[in-house]
Parts: C-alpha cells; sequence; structure tokens
C-alpha cells in the first residue's frame, strides 16, 4: 500500500515507522525539516521536507499513486483542507486525520473525511481508568 502522511510530529513519524515495518511504502512531509529527525534510522520510506497543502510537495510524495493520506499536524484546519485535496483533487480512495475537536470530527466525518479525535480517544481512556 502507498501511504502519504502529512506532520512529522510523534504520531505522524511514528504512524510512518509502523506502516514502514508493515512493509507499506510509506512518505512523510513536514514543513519543518527538525521535525524529520524523529523518524529512527532504519525508516526506509522517503521523508521530504514540504507543505502537504501545495501540489509540488504532495506530487514528489507520491500523492497521484497513493492509497491512503493521513494528515496528522497539529492543525484541524490544514488536517482537512489536505485530506479535501488528497481527496477531491487527487482522488485519493482513502483520507483519514487527525482532528482534536470532537465536535469538528463529527462534522468532517459526515463529510466523508475519516477522522481520529485524540481529545475524545484519551478521554475514553482516561474515563475507563476512572471508573473501571
Amino acid at each position: 500500500m502507498n501511504v502519504v502522511i502529512m506532520g512529522c510530529g510523534r504520531v505522524g513519524a511514528m504512524l510512518a515507522e509502523v506502516l514502514d515495518s508493515d512493509g507499506h511504502n510509506v512518505a512523510i512531509l513536514d514543513i519543518e525539516p527538525y521535525n524529520l529527525r524523529k523518524l529512527s534510522p532504519n525508516f526506509k520510506g522517503n521523508a521530504l521536507v514540504g507543505n502537504g497543502l501545495e501540489d509540488e510537495s504532495l506530487k514528489k510524495a507520491g500523492i497521484e499513486q497513493a492509497d491512503v493520506f493521513v494528515s496528522a499536524t497539529q492543525g484541524d484546519n490544514r488536517n482537512v483542507m489536505a485530506c479535501q485535496i488528497a481527496k477531491h483533487i487527487y482522488n485519493v480512495p482513502r483520507v483519514v486525520s487527525r482532528i482534536y475537536d470532537p465536535i469538528r470530527e463529527e462534522m468532517y466525518r459526515n463529510l466523508g473525511i475519516e477522522s481520529v479525535s485524540p481529545t475524545k480517544v484519551v478521554a475514553e481512556l482516561l474515563r475507563d481508568k476512572v471508573v473501571g
């Protein structure tokens, strides 16, 4: 599977490493070169400095052959915009976005963008620890 990830923070880097070790073709983009240092030396994918909202960067990352696009930056708006570009301009079959705001997560899901809200996930895990 060909995967393009936007955002090489802790989550994006870890996801890239896991998918790479599973044998998938992974490209990861970040606007900050320093963030790419989060990837281990064992990462065999393509680590690129670039903006996941720009055609040139997306094409270098292989968006035209991507089976999946994941946006994992700190910004909900950037993540959703990038997913819409991947889905509607490049026709990537599956797009997934990290959305911090649980209300937005539901709205974007209704627009056809798969999303995960770490805020919601962590709150549910903590609730289970408190009451379980």
